[in-house]
């Protein structure tokens, strides 16, 4: 997932889509006081007269910005950006996907360019479209290769590919991502994964240690910490990490309870 603000919800292909089980991390955009409060699905550049329009019809947003032609400099693309994070936020990923191109073809900023590819890719791989998703993360290397958002590009890149059974080039993906941002949890956690699948199991260690040291806090990393430990035969400190595993998946199915 790049450096906005990750919506309440949990997707995988990360993922449908629980946001605590994502190997994905999204973007952090300007965000909202509380998920989705005051939330509208139209920016200014795209309002729409509700009598003439379906108000939750998927194709509003792209049928109004064709029919109007507008012109670069009249988009808000970052907006366009949140537009498709609230999106993802309710699980309508094909709208997502949409939001995010036309964020990446509205904006002159190459990061932000950059970021919105990244997150079309995640929104693709929350459909199982890997090939439209290794497209999307490709597209964010080529527009800026040193961008922001190279090691989210990276890492979501190194997950499709594996989804795609592409392994040595998702393997590539996976160290380029922890070489070109060594703060990023999910990277940590992403190469971690593919080294366990490799098994290479004392790099998967080293790895996922990098992720929960960087905060990575979901029950995924100790699972796959876990499963790695087992293969090196320290089956005490491996069922440690089992339990701390099913208490966080259970804390967090008790929060989606009481909500």
């Amino acid at each position: 997932m790049t450096d906005r603000e990750e919506s309440d919800s949990e997707s995988p292909d990360v993922e449908d889509l629980d946001v605590e089980d994502l190997d994905h991390e999204f973007s952090e955009g300007q965000g909202f006081d509380d998920p989705y409060e005051g939330f509208d699905l139209d920016p200014p550049e795209l309002e729409v007269d509700p009598d003439q329009v379906d108000p939750v019809d998927s194709r509003v947003v792209t049928d109004n910005l064709d029919q109007r032609a507008i012109n670069d400099d009249e988009v808000d693309a970052d907006e366009l950006v949140d537009v498709g994070l609230s999106y993802l936020g309710i699980n309508r990923h094909e709208q997502a996907a949409d939001a995010f191109e036309r964020a990446a073809r509205f904006t002159d900023d190459e990061d932000l360019e950059q970021e919105a590819w990244v997150n079309k890719g995640i929104a693709h791989g929350q459909m199982e479209e890997w090939d439209e998703a290794v497209g999307a993360h490709r597209e964010a290397l080529f527009v800026a290769e040193d961008g922001d958002f190279e090691a989210e590009a990276h890492t979501n890149l190194a997950y499709a590919l594996w989804e795609f059974e592409e392994d040595e080039e998702a393997f590539y993906h996976a160290e380029k991502a922890v070489r070109a941002n060594d703060r990023l949890p999910q990277a940590w956690y992403n190469l971690g994964f593919i080294e366990n699948e490799r098994d290479r199991h004392e790099q998967a260690l080293d790895a996922l240690d990098n992720a929960i040291r960087l905060g990575f806090q979901q029950a995924d990393v100790y699972e796959e910490k876990s499963r790695a430990l087992e293969a090196l035969d320290r089956e005490e400190e491996a069922a440690e990490v089992a339990e701390q595993a099913e208490e966080i998946r259970e804390r967090k199915e008790q929060e989606l309870v009481d909500r």
